[in-house]
């Protein structure tokens, strides 16, 4: 889970400085949830055993 976070808020960061988008704190959420599903999707096992996996996902605005 900590290298998913950390992942997922490097990608961020890398579309604030290179892309021009702004600091978002729901998209960096949003964003969490989408890479916990595909995680788990693809076998990250220590993700499931948490119930991360489960998470519902939102549909794009």
């Amino acid at each position: 889970m900590i290298i998913m976070c950390a992942w997922v808020i490097w990608k961020h960061r890398n579309s604030c400085i290179f892309e021009g988008a702004s600091p978002n704190m729901n998209e960096l959420i949003r964003t969490f949830k989408h890479e916990q599903h595909w995680w788990c999707f693809a076998g990250a096992r220590g993700l499931r055993a948490l119930g991360l996996g489960q998470v519902a996902l939102e549909s794009p605005d």
